[in-house]
């Protein structure tokens, strides 16, 4: 199902604490990166933080700027972003200003923890919001992070989403592959106390390195902001896989323009998310070219990371065709990829009952289709399809 864009954002020392353990909030950024991280909740649907972040430092979590928050009256949006916390047990205090600043919250919970929070007067009975707009979300026995993502996205209309911690949050998201982007900032000092807070915890993350985005210099701290690359590994979708696939119809739109022919673009990843090869339809100026068929003609056939690769292509692998001795979804079998990502199955315009997902499958591939993709997908393609 379609999430936000995730973005998480931190402060940590250069021994990875998020925090000491004194009785006050230690504080990592400078001046002019608080204004920064004013600057990005100013920019997105909702911010996201945990009830431990919550209980631990009392936060208000605002668009501090009146300029800002002008900008975002004038582009029709709310003056402040959708405020997010998440508590399995819903034992929150109803005094804390989170629930008594900026404009609409919400609690996502479990079932028994939502009756916990409307005792607290966190919101009345019938589900409707109190006073200070606060909605109640039970998502069932536990908590369950694609539900919550799915529900901001399809119920409260959020595409960026900003998480601001704490450590469980960051740690959660980033080994469920639901983080599409960490903007994280390093302060020039130390904490060294094995009591206080870190950034993550331990954890199955994913493997292979992040590609890393900008670093920046803000007074004393430095921002990196980067990317997971590792594609997934089941049935599920990871962020890596949005992104790897966005690239798929970027490369699609660079394709020459054909009557006879579809325009695709295709990606191969290895499994720590290093990029192998890509290529797009009628590529080189052969005017029979499939994309997938140009990226693994790149490739050694004996590449050993081909067996855990994933191919993303725009459009579905062609089962059949005339051109060429062997179909796309032919190819990807002899090359030994067992995971293929795709936004849109084919269509009958050239070649009825096309089915290259279910030959994949057949050969023990699995199939992922994102159909949030479908329209960047097709968007080359529109002078061929009704």
């Amino acid at each position: 199902m379609p999430h936000p864009y995730v973005l998480l954002s931190a402060a940590v020392s250069l021994d990875g604490y998020l925090d000491d353990t004194g009785p006050e909030r230690l504080l990592l950024s400078s001046p002019a990166d608080f204004d920064r991280v004013d600057e990005v909740r100013a920019s997105v649907d909702a911010i996201l933080i945990g009830a431990g972040t919550v209980r631990a430092d009392n936060p208000r979590l605002l668009v501090n700027s009146p300029e800002r928050r002008a900008a975002r009256t004038a582009a029709g949006l709310p003056e402040y972003p959708l405020k997010v916390t998440v508590s399995g047990s819903g034992d929150l205090d109803p005094a804390a200003q989170f629930w008594h600043t900026g404009g609409q919250k919400v609690l996502y919970t479990t079932d028994q923890g939502a009756e916990r929070a409307r005792a607290l007067g966190l919101a009345t009975a019938d589900g409707t919001d109190a006073a200070d707009a606060t909605d109640v979300v039970p998502l069932g026995a536990d908590l369950d992070w694609r539900r919550l993502l799915t529900h901001l996205h399809d119920v409260r209309g959020v595409r960026r989403l900003m998480v601001e911690g704490g450590g469980l949050i960051h740690t959660q998201l980033l080994t469920q592959g639901l983080a599409d982007e960490l903007q994280l900032v390093l302060a020039p000092l130390f904490v060294g106390d094995p009591g206080a807070p870190r950034l993550f915890g331990p954890g199955g993350y994913q493997s292979g390195r992040l590609r890393l985005l900008e670093t920046r210099r803000i007074e004393d701290v430095v921002l990196m902001r980067y990317e997971p690359t590792a594609p997934g590994t089941g049935p599920l979708p990871v962020a890596a896989d949005h992104h790897w696939l966005a690239l798929a119809c970027e490369l699609a739109a660079q394709c020459p323009p054909s009557d006879t022919a579809f325009s695709v673009g295709a990606v191969v990843v290895a499994a720590d998310g290093t990029e192998l090869a890509r290529g797009h339809s009628r590529e080189g100026g052969d005017p029979l070219v499939h994309a997938e068929e140009a990226a693994l003609a790149k490739l050694d056939p004996a590449d050993p990371r081909l067996a855990g690769a994933t191919v993303y292509s725009s459009l579905e692998p062609c089962a059949r065709r005339a051109s060429r001795p062997a179909p796309c979804a032919r190819l990807i079998l002899d090359a030994g990829v067992r995971r293929v990502v795709t936004a849109w199955r084919e269509p009958d315009t050239f070649v009825a009952d096309a089915d290259g997902s279910g030959l994949l499958a057949a050969g023990g591939v699995e199939v992922l289709v994102l159909p949030e993709h479908e329209e960047r997908a097709k968007a080359p393609n529109h002078h061929l399809t009704p």
